[in-house]
């Protein structure tokens, strides 16, 4: 190894310093951070560091462990760091590309189509989908124009997937990468750090949820007055320290599972598809069996709407759905990026959705229901009506019956919590962060924070919950809009791999700008969000704060708005401003379809040949740089 070896990272001219220290044998590699070089040198005596690629660093230290000068400098490199093979990349350059955001090689791309049934099929039920179906309930819908709701809501949002799938399942990229191309290279920040937020408000409502199961299993064993024997001292009006205690329960005990990797945690969701459905249709059954086989087939409101107030409270039942799945929509590319070939996340996902979807919201709907004929009462969760079994007949066999459902729904909604929004946020923030940051960090955190949001005054009411789910859909939706038209509209399904990857000058997805931003991008997101803005602060802000019909009935559609507003902006300004890189010169005359099914074996050279060089601007379109792959629609 030469004497002094440099790697210059990117346009920004960073360089990687190896230099012997003692004998031709001890080579180090320091940190960029100057005021911690000197402190880190010494401290390495003992180390030595081989540099293979640019992107590929490989410690191989001594029997002797390195000695530091003090705490701090130990803590920093020993705890704080966690992945020693960047010590010597800037943040920058490791937001750029590592080995978590690298496009998915073959080896690893192992997703059949039937292994996307088992996923939807795992994740569809529980309990946040059962009480999604009960929300039409609450609006006067009877149950089978519940029903038609939920299967035309999931039925779109099995369409809004697939097309964010396609990405994924060409150039193999995950979200935080693909939305670069449309939103720039540091821009990309801002619907990661979207998605980021939603992930830890979903993890803190799933988990207040699950405390229900966690609740009548207590009761099962301890008596059905338990929550009545322990005193209250919590100062919110929607909640009791029986209840937090409960959602602390839950929440503790999802954390060993926070700590497994990814590709072990399989082994859950497994039980999961497997014990689900025995315990919703076990659960079906004995509420059915108990209403004498009799459902409430009516409305179960004292008023049933009709003309437009039946019309709004049907749009309303399916914006829910839609607004349900809004954060799994442009989660999309991190699934199907592991796909086996190009349409193993097509059909499977298209057709499974809407029907496993359905048929989950459709158990919860009879639940409900059959409730309604037995107690008289329209509950909201299908969880209230075990509830109600528990208090009217405590026996050994209905306590048995309770504590076995209420098991089998507190797994399905840690096995959610985790596949939604614990995984979802450990990997964005590793993305961002990569140096600091993995994915059990990131889930960490995630369950940490998960405790400030108070999901209980979320979780009040049917209409508090509805209107949560809307403002979420408000933000997420616009962003969906505009990555869909960028890629299928602007783009014509093409990607330059390298470009994505880059900051340097001439980088199709900096835009032009230093500060990688597109404009185009983020004028139709605020087109998207603001007609629904003023909705939004009604029904969130102070009960003096009044609006008008139409600005309400906007707020009810809060994700067809933003999405089409958003797509149709975008759409209209890049038609204007052309984008760079973009393979058609005219996004509304010319025709053709550029996405390749790219072998990316050998990326990383490729990669390491483009930061090489200072200026990207010579750099072509070359739209048949892969003639070699398949063309796919």
């Amino acid at each position: 190894m030469p004497d002094d070896l440099s790697l210059r990272l990117g346009g920004s001219s960073k360089r990687l310093h190896s230099r012997k220290f003692g004998d031709a044998s001890n080579e180090d590699f320091a940190p960029n951070n100057v005021d911690l070089e000197k402190e880190y040198k010494a401290s390495q005596s003992n180390v030595t560091t081989e540099v293979y690629e640019a992107s590929s660093f490989e410690e191989k230290a001594s029997s002797e462990k390195p000695q530091y000068s003090s705490f701090w400098k130990k803590f920093y490199y020993e705890y704080v760091i966690v992945d020693k093979s960047i010590l010597g990349v800037s943040i920058l350059d490791s937001f750029m590309y590592n080995q978590d955001l690298k496009p998915v090689e073959k080896e690893r791309r192992v997703w059949s189509w039937y292994n996307y049934c088992y996923f939807w099929l795992a994740e569809c039920f529980n309990i946040n989908t059962w009480q999604i179906a009960a929300t039409g309930l609450q609006l006067g819908l009877n149950w089978w124009q519940c029903w038609i709701t939920i299967w035309i809501g999931y039925g779109f949002v099995g369409a809004f997937v697939v097309l964010a799938s396609r990405v994924g399942s060409a150039y193999h990229l995950s979200f935080p990468i693909s939305s670069r191309a449309s939103f720039g290279i540091f821009f990309s920040l801002w619907p990661i750090i979207n998605r980021v937020v939603m992930a830890i408000v979903w993890y803190s409502v799933q988990a207040y949820i699950a405390a229900t199961p966690v609740s009548l299993m207590l009761k099962s064993i301890f008596g059905k007055n338990l929550q009545d024997r322990i005193p209250n001292h919590f100062a919110s009006p929607n909640a009791t320290t029986y209840e937090f205690m409960c959602f602390f329960i839950f929440w503790v005990a999802s954390l060993p599972f926070l700590l497994v990797p990814p590709h072990k945690i399989r082994h859950l969701f497994t039980v999961k598809a497997v014990l689900v459905p025995f315990g919703s249709f076990g659960f079906l059954i004995w509420a059915i069996r108990k209403a004498h086989g009799r459902i409430a087939l009516g409305s179960l409101t004292d008023v049933q709407p009709r003309g437009s107030a039946f019309s709004w409270a049907f749009l309303r039942s399916l914006m829910g759905c839609m607004a349900n799945f809004s954060t799994m929509v442009i989660n999309a590319p991190d699934f199907s990026r592991f796909s086996k070939n190009p349409n193993s996340a097509l059909w499977s996902q298209l057709v499974c959705i809407p029907l496993l979807f359905s048929i989950t919201c459709l158990i919860g709907i009879l639940v409900t229901a059959a409730g309604y004929e037995i107690y008289g009462v329209n509950y909201w969760s299908p969880l209230d009506v075990l509830e109600q079994f528990l208090q009217t007949a405590y026996n050994k066999g209905t306590r048995a019956g309770v504590f076995l459902i209420s098991f089998v729904f507190a797994v399905a909604q840690l096995g959610t919590n985790i596949s939604a929004n614990s995984l979802s946020c450990g990997t964005d923030m590793s993305a961002i962060f990569p140096k600091f940051i993995n994915i059990r960090r990131g889930s960490l955190f995630c369950a940490a924070m998960a405790l400030c949001i108070c999901p209980w005054n979320l979780m009040a009411t049917s209409s508090k919950f509805t209107m949560a789910l809307s403002a979420y859909a408000i933000f997420l939706s616009s962003i969906a809009g505009v990555v869909c038209s960028d890629y299928f509209v602007v783009r014509r399904g093409y990607i330059k791999l390298t470009h994505i990857y880059s900051h340097q000058k001439g980088s199709f997805y900096m835009y032009g700008n230093r500060f990688g931003i597109n404009w185009r991008a983020l004028a139709a997101y605020l087109c998207g969000v603001a007609p629904c803005l003023p909705g939004f602060i009604a029904e969130v802000g102070a009960p003096a704060i009044t609006v008008s019909d139409g600005a309400m009935k906007l707020y009810y559609l809060s994700y067809w708005v933003g999405y089409g507003l958003s797509f149709s902006s975008y759409t209209a300004l890049c038609y204007f401003f052309p984008v760079p890189g973009c393979p058609v010169n005219n996004i509304i005359k010319d025709k053709g379809w550029f996405q390749r099914w790219i072998d990316v074996e050998d990326f990383e050279e490729d990669w390491r040949e483009t930061i090489e060089r200072d200026n990207l601007d010579d750099d072509s379109i070359s739209i048949y740089e892969h003639e070699d792959e398949k063309t796919f629609i």
